[in-house]
């Protein structure tokens, strides 16, 4: 008799010891021991998930089903029937191969008898594969969504992670490496300044790498990447979000700017060549569009070109009352400037008094926050001091509990707040000294700075010193950033001759 041999062992159950070598031995001996021959082997290590194509057994169905008359199959030969059949539907389908084509089953371990006996035997084994591979399933989803539950995904960790099984406190960490190009991504994403391709073809010129194979970043790794809410600490799970145990790497703020470029609410804007102040960096005042470049080309009659730049709104339908906004290049650069020029003092006496008077307000903050230190470490003393003469009393017998415990809290209470005090106090730092001493030397020079730099230095130098870029049709307005809207005040300085600037 001519048979077709079938061995499976699942993932798990490879993990637990079994041994598809042991299940084929024992099938090739079983067909010795009767005389048969084997026709083919199908052998088949995979993990058996509900919904999954079982590619490997609807091959050989198809190949049973094909070939049974030509190689005259007579039987299927199998460890046992869970091997083969996992669920009725299984069942169902190899007794369509014995009454259609002739080939039975026959097993090693489980033996079914010929006629209603037979069949109820295997009827009811069968239903208990079905149950055994039903209840595993759901055990296994138990599990799963318990460690979601729990704060810890299942499965392999996305990009920018690592699975560490070591450290069961904390399995999933960031990448050394690839945490740097998640964090970088969604950076550039989030300025609304790239499209799928060019942030791909940034990080690649940056340096990262998205897999060995694949070492460019494409579309498709980006998309997930922008859209796994894994990043800022969360887990999915059935439609639900769980709060992970994990690191996030992306603060929620910059994860929802990328969101609403993605959607829209955000429009990507790219600054145009040569137009620095295009691109989304201003908006329109009376409508609230961004600011697009605009450039016009005029032939000379002497021959030549000349070319004339413009920022004008973007809005292409504006309402009846929306006035032109339309600067010429070289008019938006001036209001810039003279904006900036704001933060200028009016001379060098003046800058250099002010540059005096802030180093010697640091050094007075630095003294004053010193004292004040020294003073409340002191009084902590006194109070630990106090609180042991205040036991020592009370042990000997000096004064009563009541007075005891009145006094204590009193102590404790005053303890407490001079820890908090000290707690908060902050230090100056030469650091802290030198960057404040670095933004007013700056703010000095803005203009010249300004005018001597390119495009992506104009762009970062506004977006540095100000919050919100407003442009109407004769007006500018720049919001400053702290500390820059201060010197922007041009607060009342008085001098020691009695002068007032």
């Amino acid at each position: 008799m001519n048979v077709v041999i079938w061995a499976r062992v699942s993932s798990r159950e490879q993990r637990e010891g079994y041994s598809i070598d042991a299940q084929l031995r024992a099938n090739r001996e079983r067909a010795q021991k009767n005389g048969w021959t084997i026709v083919r082997e199908f052998l088949v290590a995979e993990s058996a998930k509900r919904g999954a194509e079982r590619t490997a057994f609807n091959q050989m169905v198809d190949w049973v089903k094909a070939n049974a008359k030509r190689e005259n199959l007579r039987a299927i030969l199998s460890h046992k029937l869970d091997r083969i059949c996992r669920n009725m539907r299984d069942a169902v389908r190899m007794q369509e191969l014995e009454d259609k084509y002739g080939v039975s089953l026959a097993f090693v371990e489980n033996q079914f008898g010929p006629g209603p006996a037979g069949a109820l035997s295997f009827n009811v084994m069968a239903a208990v594969a079905q149950y055994y591979s039903d209840n595993l399933r759901t055990e296994v989803l138990k599990g799963i969504d318990e460690r979601a539950k729990q704060g810890w995904q299942h499965s392999r960790a996305p990009y920018g992670y690592m699975n560490v099984k070591e450290d069961r406190n904390e399995p999933i960490q960031p990448h050394p490496v690839n945490s740097k190009a998640v964090m970088r991504l969604f950076e550039l994403y989030s300025s609304g300044l790239h499209t799928f391709d060019s942030v791909c073809q940034a990080l690649h010129d940056e340096g990262f790498t998205y897999q060995k194979t694949h070492p460019k970043f494409h579309r498709t790794a980006v998309s997930y990447i922008l859209n796994n809410r894994f990043y800022i600490g969360e887990l999915r799970r059935g439609g639900a979000y769980y709060q992970g145990r994990h690191q996030p790497l992306i603060d929620r703020a910059t994860f929802l700017s990328c969101q609403d470029v993605l959607n829209g609410k955000n429009r990507r804007a790219t600054p145009q060549v040569n137009m620095p102040l295009s691109g989304g960096l201003l908006t329109c005042r009376h409508c609230g569009s961004f600011i697009t470049g605009e450039r016009i080309k005029r032939k000379l009659k002497g021959g030549g070109v000349r070319v004339h730049d413009y920022y004008r709104c973007a809005n292409n339908y504006p309402d009846d009352d929306h006035p032109s906004v339309r600067w010429r290049a070289d008019d938006l650069e001036d209001a810039i400037v003279a904006d900036l020029a704001s933060f200028r003092l009016p001379d060098d006496e003046v800058i250099d008094w002010f540059r005096v008077s802030l180093q010697n307000a640091f050094t007075d903050i630095t003294d004053l926050q010193r004292n004040q230190r020294s003073a409340q470490t002191k009084r902590r003393a006194e109070l630990i001091t106090m609180n042991d003469r205040l036991l020592n009393a009370f042990l000997a017998g000096s004064i009563d509990e009541a007075t005891f415990n009145a006094k204590l809290a009193a102590l404790r209470d005053e303890l407490a707040v001079i820890e908090a005090t000290l707690g908060k106090v902050f230090t100056v730092e030469p650091t802290d000294v030198r960057a404040a001493l670095a933004i007013f030397e700056f703010s000095q020079k803005i203009p010249e700075i300004w005018r001597g730099s390119k495009m992506l230095e104009k762009r970062r130098i506004l977006e540095v010193v100000s919050l919100n870029r407003v442009l109407g049709d004769v007006t500018l307005d720049l919001e400053k950033r702290k500390p820059f809207d201060e010197l922007a005040k041009r607060p009342s300085i008085q001098l020691s001759r009695g002068e007032r600037i």
